[in-house]
C-alpha cells in the first residue's frame, strides 16, 4: 500500500462522513468481511524486549481493496489478553469489512505505517466507532498516511471493543493502548524512534481511549508479561479530535459509547470512572482538542470540559473550534471549516518541539 493510494481513501473517507456516524452510533452487522490471519509465530521476534517478547509479522494479503492488508502488524500481548473472554478464533486477529471497518478483534494489535524520512518521533493512532468497531479506513489509515508524510512512525491501534465481552469490560481497551505506548517505548531503538516523543492522536471513541490513556498514565491496569511492561506509559503530548470526554448527564448523547462503557442506567461513580475529564491531574501532557460546533454526537461541552479541567490544573492545552464539519470528518473535507484542524495540529506540535525537520 503507497502513501498516494491511503491519500485517495481519505478524500473518498470524507464524503462519507454521515455513513459513518451512523454506523458508530447505531451500528449494524458488516455484510462484508474478511479475516486478518495471525500469520506463522515462528518469524523474527521484536529485539529489546528479551522476555517472551511479541512477534512481528507481515500478514497474508488480502484483497487491494482491504485498507491496511498490506502493513507491517504487531501483536500487543505475547499470549491471551489479561482477563479472558472475548471472541474466540484461534486463527485469526480481527474480522474486516473491505471498507476497513473492524469489529471480532480477537488478538489487539498494532498496524505500522513507516515514513520515509523519519524525524524521530512517533504516534499512537486510535480510530473511533462508537467501541463497538473500529472505523481504520476513515480516521486510521489516511491519519497515519498524514503523520507519515511529516516523518512520523505510526501505530494504529486495532484495540479490543468491550461489547464484544471481554473479562475486563470497559478496561481492556485502555490495557491495549498502556500496552501499545510501553511496547512502543521499548522498541524504539529499533524504528529509530525517541522515546521521549511519543505522541497519542483519537478521534471519537477513540480519543476517549486516548484520553484515557494520556492523563491515567501512572495507574497500571494489567499486571507486567514481559520487560516491555517495566517502561513507562507517559506520552509527551496528545491530539483529541472530536472526542468523547464525559459520561454524565446531560452530555452523555454518545448512547452507544456509553451503554458499552457503563450500561443502560450507571450510578455517578461509573460515570464519573470513565469520564476523561474527572481524571485529569497536573501529571497530564499538553493536550490538543479539535471539534465542530454542530456535532451532533459529541457535542462541544466534551472538549470545553476537558479544557477546563486541564486549565484548571495548570496543563498547557490548546482547544479549536469550527463552525461546521459534523461529527466523524477525520482530516475533513478541503475548504471545509473543520479541515483546518490537522494544519493546525502540526504548528502546534512544532512549537511544542516535537515535530522536528527532516
Amino acid at each position: 500500500m503507497t502513501l498516494d493510494r491511503r491519500a485517495l481513501m481519505a478524500a473518498a473517507a470524507a464524503l462519507l462522513t454521515a455513513e459513518r456516524v451512523k454506523a458508530q452510533e447505531n451500528p449494524g452487522e458488516p455484510t462484508v468481511r474478511a479475516l486478518r490471519p495471525i500469520g506463522d509465530p515462528a518469524m523474527q521476534a521484536l529485539p529489546q524486549v528479551p522476555t517472551q517478547p511479541p512477534v512481528r509479522e507481515t500478514v497474508q494479503a488480502l484483497p487491494k481493496s482491504a485498507p491496511g492488508s498490506e502493513l507491517e502488524v504487531i501483536d500487543l500481548w505475547p499470549g491471551l489478553p489479561p482477563g479472558g473472554g472475548g471472541p474466540f478464533r484461534s486463527d485469526y486477529r480481527f474480522d474486516e469489512t473491505l471498507g476497513g471497518v473492524i469489529t471480532g478483534v480477537t488478538r489487539p494489535c498494532l498496524m505500522v505505517v513507516r515514513p520515509e524520512r523519519p524525524n524521530g518521533g512517533a504516534f499512537l493512532v486510535a480510530a473511533g466507532g462508537g467501541y463497538r468497531r473500529i472505523d481504520i479506513s476513515g480516521e486510521g489509515l489516511p491519519v497515519a498516511a498524514w503523520l507519515a508524510k511529516a516523518g512520523f512512525h505510526v501505530f494504529v491501534l486495532i484495540y479490543r471493543l468491550p461489547s464484544e465481552k471481554w473479562g475486563d469490560g470497559p478496561d481492556a481497551p485502555r490495557q491495549d493502548a498502556q500496552r501499545a505506548v510501553r511496547l512502543i517505548r521499548a522498541n524504539a531503538a529499533q524504528y529509530g524512534i525517541d522515546s521521549e516523543r511519543i505522541g497519542l492522536l483519537g478521534f471519537s471513541a477513540g480519543g476517549h481511549l486516548m484520553g484515557e490513556t494520556a492523563v491515567d498514565s501512572e495507574v497500571d491496569l494489567y499486571d507486567d508479561v514481559d520487560e516491555a511492561d517495566q517502561q513507562s506509559a507517559h506520552v509527551a503530548l496528545a491530539g483529541l479530535i472530536y472526542p468523547i470526554i464525559t459520561l454524565k448527564a446531560p452530555f452523555d448523547r454518545t448512547i452507544s459509547s456509553r451503554v458499552v462503557l457503563v450500561g443502560e442506567n450507571p450510578s455517578e461513580a461509573q460515570r464519573r470512572a470513565y469520564s476523561v475529564d474527572s481524571q485529569v491531574t497536573k501529571r497530564a501532557p499538553p493536550i490538543f482538542l479539535a471539534q465542530a460546533a454542530d456535532d451532533p454526537v459529541g457535542t462541544v461541552d466534551h472538549p470545553l470540559r476537558m479544557y477546563n479541567a486541564l486549565r484548571a490544573v495548570g496543563v498547557p492545552v490548546e482547544m479549536h473550534l469550527f463552525e461546521r464539519g459534523g461529527h466523524g470528518f477525520g482530516l475533513g473535507v478541503p475548504g471545509m471549516p473543520a479541515a483546518a484542524w490537522a494544519n493546525l495540529f502540526l504548528s502546534w506540535i512544532r512549537a511544542r518541539g516535537f515535530m522536528r525537520n527532516v
